[in-house]
C-alpha cells in the first residue's frame, strides 16, 4: 500500500499526499471487499466462466473496473482523475480486458497507474500504464464508440469531455 501511495504521489507535483495515500488504501481495501462480494475462489478465467454460467454473482474484469472506479469517485479527489481503459478489444486471440486507471488531475490515462484487481483474482495489480507490457490499453470510450459504429452502422462521435454521441443522442456507456 505504501509503494502504491508513493507511486500515486509521484504522478505529479500537485498531487496531494493525503489523497494519494487515501486512494492507495481504498484501492487495496476495495479489492479485498470485492473479492469477498464476488466469491472469488478460482483464477480469473475460471471465475469468469462461473459468472457466465450464473454460478457466481459478479467478477468479470469490467465489474472490477467499474466498481473500483465508482468507489474511488466517491472520494471526490481534487488532485487526481480516474479513467477506464480496455485492452485487446480488436484481438480475437486474447481476452478483452477492462481496468481502472488513476492519474494526476488533468493528465490523460497514459500518464496514470493501472489499478487491476481482476488480473490476479482479487489481489491488486498496479503499474504505470507505460510499464504494463501485458496489455495495450486504450481509452474505454474509444473502444465503445468503435463497437457502436460497427454494430449500428452509424457515425459515433466522442466529445472532448468523453461523452459518446450516436445519431444525435448521447449514449451512456456502463
Amino acid at each position: 500500500m505504501t509503494r502504491l501511495a508513493a507511486a500515486i504521489r509521484g504522478l505529479g507535483p500537485d498531487v496531494d499526499p493525503e489523497e494519494a495515500a487515501r486512494a492507495a488504501r481504498i484501492a487495496y481495501e476495495h479489492t479485498h471487499r470485492l473479492a469477498l462480494e464476488y466469491e472469488i475462489t478460482d483464477p480469473p478465467i475460471v471465475h469468469n466462466t462461473k459468472v457466465n454460467m450464473g454460478l457466481k454473482p459478479r467478477g468479470l474484469c469490467w465489474h472490477w473496473a467499474r466498481d473500483m472506479e465508482d468507489r474511488l469517485k466517491l472520494e471526490e479527489f481534487q488532485t487526481l482523475d480516474l479513467h477506464r481503459a480496455v485492452a485487446n478489444a480488436e484481438n480475437a486471440f486474447r481476452l478483452e480486458h477492462s481496468t481502472a486507471i488513476i492519474s494526476a488531475k488533468g493528465d490523460g490515462f497514459r500518464e496514470g497507474i493501472v489499478l487491476d484487481p481482476w488480473r490476479k483474482g482479487g489481489r491488486l495489480t498496479w503499474a504505470p500504464v507505460a510499464w504494463d507490457k501485458d496489455y495495450n490499453w486504450e481509452p474505454r470510450n474509444e473502444v465503445v464508440a468503435r463497437a457502436l459504429e460497427r454494430k449500428h452502422g452509424q457515425i459515433v462521435t466522442l466529445t472532448d469531455d468523453d461523452r459518446i454521441l450516436m445519431g444525435g443522442l448521447e449514449f451512456a456507456a456502463q
